[in-house]
C-alpha cells in the first residue's frame, strides 16, 4: 500500500537496525558505513536466518514468518514489548483482527458510538477529568471537568481528535510546557494504530495532513517509535485556573477494543485538585451537546 502509513515492515525494521551501534552486540564498529546501525546481514547473523530471508521480510514479501523468528529478530535489535508486539502485526498482516466484512476492509473502522451506560460513568467521575478515545485518538465522549480542561465543545467534531489538537492547534505549545514530550507520546500512540488498522482511509488521510502541516509531526512520524499510552503524567496551563499537574491513567474498555477511557487523577490535597475544584465549579452549566 503506496501510502504514508503503508510498508510499515521495512521501515520500521530499518529504522530500529539505524539505532543499533555495531560494537553494542559484538560486532566491529570500525569501517566505513553507507548507513548507521547495522547492515541487514548482520542483523540476520544475529537472528540465525539467511540473508536472503531477512531482506524478503523486511521487503515486505517473505513467507509467514514464525514468533521464534521474529522474537530472535526482536532480540537482535532489542525491541521492548510494545515494539514487539507491533512487529508481529505489521509482519503478520492476514493474523489482524478481522473487520467486520468487506465493506469494513475497504472503508477501514466503522464510526464508533460510545454505549450510554460509559457516559453514565464518564458523568459519576465528577471530580476527576475524563474523556473517551477511539480510532485514531479521535475524542469521542467527555465529562464536564474533561471539557473545563480541555475544551472539547468547543471544537468542532473533526478537530475533536488528539493528534490534531497538538499539532494544528497553535496553541498547543503554550497549553503543553512539555510539548515535545507531549508530541512524541502522541505520534508514537497513533502508529501503535496503524499497525492495528494498516487499511484505515481515515487514518491515511490524517497522516497526511498533519504531515503536510507539521515539520514535527513528520520528523517524528519517520522515527517510527511505537508506544502505549496506559499511563502518564501531564502538565497543561489552563487559561482560567493556571498549570494543572495530571498524572491519567488508561483504560481499554471492555468490549470496545478500540476505545480508551482517559482519566486525569490529581494527587489528593495538591494545588491541581483544587484549581479542578475552581474549574469543576465554572463548568457547572449545561454542557454543550456531544456530536
Amino acid at each position: 500500500m503506496d501510502t504514508p502509513i503503508g510498508r510499515e515492515i521495512g521501515d520500521f525494521l530499518r529504522s530500529r537496525r539505524a539505532r543499533i551501534r555495531p560494537e553494542e552486540v559484538g560486532l566491529p564498529g570500525h569501517g566505513r558505513r553507507r548507513v548507521p546501525g547495522l547492515r541487514r546481514e548482520e542483523v540476520a547473523q544475529l537472528a540465525g536466518v539467511s540473508v536472503d530471508y531477512y531482506i524478503r521480510l523486511e521487503q515486505g514479501r517473505g513467507p509467514s514468518v514464525s514468533d521464534a523468528v521474529l522474537d530472535a529478530i526482536g532480540r537482535v535489535l532489542r525491541l521492548d514489548d510494545t515494539e514487539q508486539e507491533y512487529l508481529r502485526k505489521v509482519a503478520r498482516p492476514g493474523a489482524r483482527r478481522p473487520s467486520a466484512g468487506p465493506r469494513a476492509a475497504a472503508d477501514g473502522p466503522a464510526a464508533q458510538k460510545v454505549r450510554p451506560g460509559l457516559r453514565l460513568l464518564l458523568d459519576t467521575l465528577d471530580r476527576a477529568p475524563a474523556f473517551v478515545l477511539g480510532h485514531r485518538m479521535d475524542v469521542l465522549a467527555w465529562n464536564d471537568l474533561g471539557d473545563a480542561v480541555v475544551g472539547f465543545s468547543r471544537l468542532a467534531p473533526r478537530d475533536r481528535n488528539i493528534p490534531r489538537q497538538v499539532f494544528l492547534d497553535p496553541r498547543a505549545r503554550e497549553t503543553y510546557p512539555e510539548w515535545p514530550a507531549v508530541a512524541a507520546e502522541t505520534v508514537a500512540h497513533l502508529r501503535l494504530y496503524a499497525g492495528n488498522h494498516p487499511q484505515d482511509p481515515q487514518l491515511a488521510t490524517l497522516v497526511g495532513e498533519l504531515s503536510l502541516a507539521s515539520e514535527d509531526f513528520r520528523r517524528l512520524w519517520a522515527d517510527h517509535q511505537v508506544r502505549e499510552k496506559s499511563h502518564g503524567d501531564k502538565r497543561l496551563v489552563h487559561p482560567v485556573v493556571g498549570e494543572l499537574a495530571l498524572p491519567y491513567e488508561t483504560l481499554t474498555v471492555a468490549g470496545e477494543p478500540d476505545q480508551m477511557l482517559v482519566v486525569y487523577t490529581p494527587e489528593p490535597g495538591s494545588r491541581t485538585e483544587e484549581r479542578l475544584k475552581l474549574l469543576a465549579s465554572w463548568a457547572a452549566t449545561p454542557a454543550a451537546p456531544q456530536a
